[in-house]
């Protein structure tokens, strides 16, 4: 490539990375990585088995909503029962109980002391410090739990923000790490988010929050919280242990302290909504669908028998119930697998890498060639991210193909508009006068042909056609163009199948050359063998009794090696590559004399020597040739069918 070229190829590159560097095309980061989720699920499966995961969920699901114990009851009389199932978890062993259901309101006289025990389970598990009930930050207010239930749990002290903010597209792939929180005397507080609270005590952990900078917990720093906030790697399918509080609430009231040990012993559990229509979200997990009875399969029942009819297997949801949000963030804090996010300084970097090697292929090959090695590169790097996101990184996915694509478009307008121009003028102006060979070495060096030639050894192919004077006069002029087409178009495939190319046609008469203008080590014996060649495909021309309007063709080929004149010769307004010399005469000289030999084919003596061993010849004659003072031996190839036995020299 000219140094123009590099250069255009350069600044095209680093502007299709830097157009998808742009704020406006920052929501490719949240589809890259949903993308990237479901190539993750696709090609290593599910990353963790919902056993080994450290929070389990307690829905208020279907199956609770319709079960005869809570149907009938207002949903603000469901605490007590839902007192009864957590003091249950607590003595089964639970680390600790967060509720994503907020209660705002405490219904007074109705079975008080329903009321009343409830207010005490809270109190015990606050006591242990295993409890933390919801708010919602407002614009001025939360949404908090009623007042009863805030001091039964000792205030704030156990009250943790459930805010789940989305992206710009609405999608939510981070969760908040902390808030700010008005004190009752004046001034804020940093507050801990509910999942980030809960984390911290299932792991026994002290817990920094400092705004600014990284949350730590224990000795983990939380990737990404110096911005507030952590995102999330969500694993696939039914990663998350879900049971229903109705199981929960009967298999309490019989007593069954077995199975809150077996189920919830060490865990964090999560109570929250699990409905079709109620609290469900939309996030960066939305291309892995599931159905609703599949958040309960990992779990066996204690008390009650799963209702299949509540749910249809064959509808399958992109939203998910945000508890399994908050799930999500309490295991990626204890296993420590919050992704890591290249830093924003570095996300043009696998941008710019792949438009570079678009650009490159663009310049370098041709468009179709290009095409696929940007499609085998663009599947490279979404391997390498897919990877990647294994690893725990989250890399950009569509900025880095986009901007390649960009490239490509771009350099391949380039090339067909200006790079190119030139080249497909020389092609087109010197296709049909120069050897293809030619054309392609001058449209290489990026100009045109000059006058002049070198010195090489090469070898001579000359070949006419027996009695054409004669065969001639027996035919139209359209005819006779028809028969010279066919004969000269299989002659001259043959020719350049074996790397010679057609110096000239001079009537019926071919002079090939081999070994310029490309350099050919084995000239003579591809000239050989061209000849040979030739000859079998001039025996099946005539034995179709077609290709020559029924004619019977004959041909003579003499082939001579040695020093010639080779280059762009004639004037400057008009020239050809052209060869001259002895060696050109001699070939000519070669392919007459086969009339009085009654041979095909025959060579000189020095294109016999330097074919060597390759091939056998049989000595014909020592002959003087007109034009030269020595004379020449002349063989002929010993598998030449024409040339079975030789004739008396004719005198």
């Amino acid at each position: 490539m000219r140094r123009r070229d590099v250069l255009v190829a350069g600044l095209a590159a680093v502007l299709a990375s830097a157009v998808f560097a742009m704020p406006a095309f920052s929501v490719l980061d949240g589809w890259s990585l949903d993308t990237l989720f479901l190539l993750r699920f696709a090609a290593f499966g599910a990353r963790h088995a919902a056993q080994s995961s450290p929070t389990v969920v307690v829905a208020l699901d279907e199956e609770t909503w319709r079960s005869d114990d809570f149907r009938e009851l207002p949903e603000a009389l469901w605490p007590p029962k839902i007192g009864t199932v957590l003091t249950q978890l607590i003595a089964g062993g639970a680390e600790v109980v967060g509720v994503d259901v907020i209660y705002t309101t405490a219904i007074v006289g109705v079975d008080p002391e329903a009321q009343r025990q409830y207010r005490i389970a809270l109190a015990a598990a606050a006591r242990a410090g295993k409890i933390v009930l919801s708010k919602v930050q407002n614009q001025v207010l939360p949404i908090a739990p009623s007042r009863e239930q805030s001091i039964a749990v000792g205030n704030e002290r156990n009250i943790r923000a459930v805010n789940l903010p989305g992206d710009p597209d609405d999608i939510i792939r981070r969760v908040p790490v902390s808030f700010v929180a008005d004190n009752v005397g004046g001034g804020t507080r940093l507050d801990p988010s509910l999942a980030v609270e809960l984390a911290a005590r299932a792991a026994g952990a002290p817990l920094h929050l400092e705004e600014g900078r990284p949350l730590r917990l224990g000795d983990y720093f939380v990737p990404g919280s110096e911005s507030d906030e952590m995102l999330l790697n969500f694993d696939a399918g039914n990663d998350i242990p879900t049971y229903s509080l109705v199981d929960l609430y009967r298999c309490a009231l019989k007593g069954d302290d077995g199975y809150f040990r077996d189920h919830f012993a060490g865990k964090v559990v999560l109570i929250g909504v699990v409905r079709d229509v109620e609290d469900r979200k939309m996030t960066a997990k939305r291309f892995i669908t599931m159905s609703g009875g599949e958040y309960f399969a990992s779990t066996e029942r204690c008390a009650t028998t799963p209702r299949t009819d509540l749910v249809r297997a064959d509808l399958r949801r992109a939203e998910i119930p945000g508890v399994y949000i908050h799930a999500t963030a309490v295991n990626n804090l204890l296993r420590r697998e919050v992704l890591h996010v290249v830093p924003a300084a570095w996300l043009w970097a696998p941008s710019l890498a792949l438009a570079l090697a678009a650009a490159a292929g663009a310049m370098l090959l041709g468009p179709i060639a290009a095409g696929l090695a940007l499609v085998l590169a663009m599947a490279a790097w979404a391997s390498a991210a897919t990877a990647a996101l294994q690893q725990g990184w989250s890399l950009p996915l569509f900025q880095p193909i986009l901007a390649a694509l960009l490239a490509l478009i771009l350099l391949t307008a380039y090339r067909f508009a200006i790079a190119d121009r030139d080249k497909r003028f020389l092609r087109r102006s010197f296709a049909l006068y120069l050897a293809p060979a030619i054309v392609d070495r001058m449209i290489a060096a990026e100009r045109p042909p000059d006058l002049g030639g070198e010195q090489r050894n090469l070898t001579v192919f000359f070949s006419d056609i027996a009695d054409f004077t004669t065969l001639s006069e027996t035919l139209s002029p359209r005819e006779l163009v028809a028969l010279m087409n066919a004969y000269l178009s299989a002659m001259t495939d043959i020719v350049e199948a074996h790397g010679g190319f057609v110096d000239k046609y001079i009537g019926d008469a071919i002079l090939a050359v081999f070994g310029a203008p490309h350099d050919d080590p084995e000239h003579a014996i591809h000239a050989v063998e061209t000849a040979l060649e030739c000859v079998r495909r001039l025996a099946a021309l005539n034995a179709d009794g077609q290709s020559f309007l029924g004619r019977r063709l004959a041909m003579r080929i003499g082939i001579n090696t040695g020093e010639a004149l080779v280059g762009n010769i004639g004037s400057r307004r008009r020239f050809n590559y052209t060869v001259m010399g002895d060696a050109v005469n001699l070939a000519s000289r070669l392919q007459d004399l086969n009339k009085r030999y009654g041979t095909t084919i025959l060579v000189s003596e020095t294109t016999a020597a330097a074919v060597g061993g390759a091939r056998t010849f049989r000595r014909v004659d020592r002959v003087a040739v007109k034009g030269r003072h020595a004379e020449v031996e002349v063989f002929t190839p010993s598998d030449d069918a024409a040339s079975a036995a030789i004739p008396q020299p004719v005198t």
